[in-house]
C-alpha cells in the first residue's frame, strides 16, 4: 500500500521534488556520519561498543557515535531543549507562556530559544561524553587529552549537532516528513545491515555445527516477534476514539453532526524518542564526575542503576516513556484550546456542557487514552530488553522494539503526509478547472 502510494506520488513533479530533496539531505547526513572528529582514536573507542549508553546514542544518531563522527550528537541536544522549552510554557516562565499564545511570531521566538538552549546542551554533552569515554577506556580515545583538546572536540560536535538540526528543519520545510523523525529514521535504517550481519555472525558463523538448528529457531522466533511488533504498532498507532459532535449553527450544505477523532496513542512515538535522548543525560553527568575522580563509588553505583540492562534502569526508562506520553499527549491535544474552538464553531459534545465541562471531559478521556498509549509504548520498548537479559540474546535485540516503534510510526506519518499532498493536488485541480 505504502509503495503503491509512493509510486503514484513520484508521478507528481512537486511531490517528487520534495522526496528527492529529502533523500539529498539524508545523503549529506549519512556522509557526515562517517567523518571522524580529529584527535579521536576510533579503534580504542570500539572496545566500548558493548556499553548500553553507547548503544542508545548510536540508535539516536544512526551509529554516528560509534565512529565518533562530526554528527555523533545527532538531534539529541535539540530534543532535550525542545522538552525544556515545552515545560517552560506550562506556567513556569511567563515570557515563554506569552510567546506560546502569540501564534506564528511566538512560535518563531520559541524555536529560536530552543536553538540557543540546544547549543549550550550540545557543548556540555559533547565535552562530557568525550571525557567519559576517555575515563572508561583502558587506552586513550583522545590522542592528546588536554582541556584545550576537549573544548576543540566539543566545538566540532556542537557544530555538527546544529548542522543536523538545520538539516532536519530543511526536511520539514522543503522536503517530506517531520525532519527530526526522518533523521532518526534514516539512522536506524542505516544500522539494519550491521544488525543482520551481527546476528548472522553470532548465530551461524561463530557456533558449532550442532547448534545451527537452535540458531535457526532463534532467527525464526526473532522474525515472528518483529512481525508481531509491526502489526500491533501499526494497529495501535492508527486506532482512533471518535467523539460525536453536534452543530448548533447550521450553514447551508454543512453536516448537522460529525465526530472528533482522538488517537488511542495521542503522543505517537515522540515519548520514546524523548526518553531515549533524556536517558543519556544522567550518564553524561556521571561520566564527567567519574573523569574528575575515578574513586567515587556512588557515581559508579548510580551509573549502573541507570543502565537500561539492569532492572532499575529498565524501570527508569519505562517511567520516562510513561511520563512523556502523558506530557506530550496534552501538548498535542490541548483540552482547553479544543473546548474553546468547539464553542467558537457553534458545536458541542452531546451530554457535555460547553466550555469548562468539555475541557474536563476531553482531559479525562485523554488521560485514559494516554494510559493505554504509555503501557503500549513501554511494553514494546522494554520486552526486547528483558528478553535480551533473560536469554542472553545479541545486544542489538535490546533496542529492537524502540527502533521498530520509531520506524513504523515515521513510515505511517510519511504515508499520511503523502496522502495529504495527493488529496490537496486533486482538490486544487478541481478548483482551478471547475468545468472538468
Amino acid at each position: 500500500m505504502f509503495f503503491k502510494l509512493l509510486f503514484q506520488a513520484f508521478k507528481v513533479k512537486e511531490i517528487r521534488a520534495r522526496i528527492l530533496f529529502t533523500l539529498g539531505i539524508l545523503f549529506v547526513f549519512r556522509l557526515g556520519a562517517h567523518i571522524t572528529v580529529p584527535g579521536i582514536n576510533v579503534n580504542n573507542l570500539n572496545a566500548l561498543s558493548d556499553l548500553p549508553f553507547l548503544s542508545m546514542m548510536n540508535m539516536v544518531s544512526g551509529n554516528a557515535m560509534q565512529s565518533f563522527s562530526v554528527f555523533a550528537m545527532g538531534v539529541s541536544p535539540y530534543i532535550t531543549a525542545s522538552i525544556i522549552v515545552q515545560l517552560l510554557q506550562m506556567d513556569i516562565l511567563p515570557k515563554f507562556v506569552e510567546w506560546g499564545k502569540q501564534g506564528e511570531i511566538g512560535r518563531r521566538k520559541l524555536n529560536q530559544a530552543t536553538r540557543y538552549i540546544s547549543l549550550v546542551l550540545a557543548m556540555l554533552q559533547s565535552v562530557g561524553i568525550t571525557a567519559g569515554f576517555q575515563a572508561m577506556s583502558a587506552q586513550n580515545i583522545v590522542t592528546n587529552p588536554t582541556w584545550q583538546t576537549y573544548l576543540f572536540i566539543g566545538a566540532i560536535l556542537t557544530t555538527g549537532s546544529m548542522i543536523v538540526v538545520w538539516l532536519g528543519e530543511q526536511i520539514t520545510d522543503r522536503g517530506f516528513g517531520q525532519g527530526v523523525s526522518v533523521i532518526i529514521f534514516a539512522g536506524i535504517i542505516s544500522s539494519i545491515p550491521g544488525a543482520i550481519s551481527q546476528v548472522y555472525q553470532d548465530k551461524f558463523v561463530n557456533v558449532r555445527s550442532g547448534e545451527i538448528f537452535n540458531s535457526s529457531i532463534f532467527v525464526v522466533i526473532l522474525l515472528v516477534a518483529m512481525a508481531a511488533i509491526v502489526f500491533i504498532t501499526t494497529f495501535v498507532q492508527q486506532a482512533e476514539r471518535k467523539i460525536p459532535v453536534q452543530y448548533t449553527k447550521l450553514v447551508q450544505g454543512a453536516p448537522t453532526s460529525s465526530y472528533l477523532p482522538l488517537r488511542v496513542n495521542p503522543a505517537g512515538v515522540i515519548p520514546v524518542i524523548f526518553a531515549s535522548s533524556i536517558s543519556t543525560a544522567p550518564q553524561t553527568i556521571l561520566q564527567l564526575l567519574q573523569h574528575s575522580n575515578k574513586n567515587i563509588a556512588w557515581v559508579e553505583n548510580i551509573k549502573n542503576a541507570l543502565d537500561y540492562n539492569t532492572w532499575t534502569g529498565m524501570l527508569f526508562y519505562a517511567l520516562l516513556i510513561a511520563l512523556f506520553t502523558f506530557f506530550y499527549a496534552f501538548v498535542q491535544v490541548n483540552p482547553e484550546k479544543m473546548a474553546e474552538n468547539l464553542q467558537k464553531q457553534g458545536s458541542y459534545i452531546p451530554s457535555v456542557r460547553p466550555g469548562k465541562g468539555t475541557e474536563k471531559y476531553i482531559s479525562r478521556l485523554l488521560i485514559r487514552l494516554s494510559t493505554v498509549g504509555a503501557l503500549f509504548l513501554g511494553l514494546i520498548s522494554i520486552i526486547p530488553i528483558v528478553a535480551t537479559n533473560l536469554f542472553d540474546l545479541p545486544k542489538m535485540v535490546a533496542l529492537g522494539g524502540t527502533s521498530l516503534l520509531i520506524l513504523i510510526s515515521t513510515a505511517i506519518q510519511g504515508a499520511k503526509q503523502l496522502e495529504g499532498y495527493m488529496f490537496k493536488r486533486q482538490y486544487k485541480g478541481f478548483m482551478d478547472d471547475p468545468i472538468k
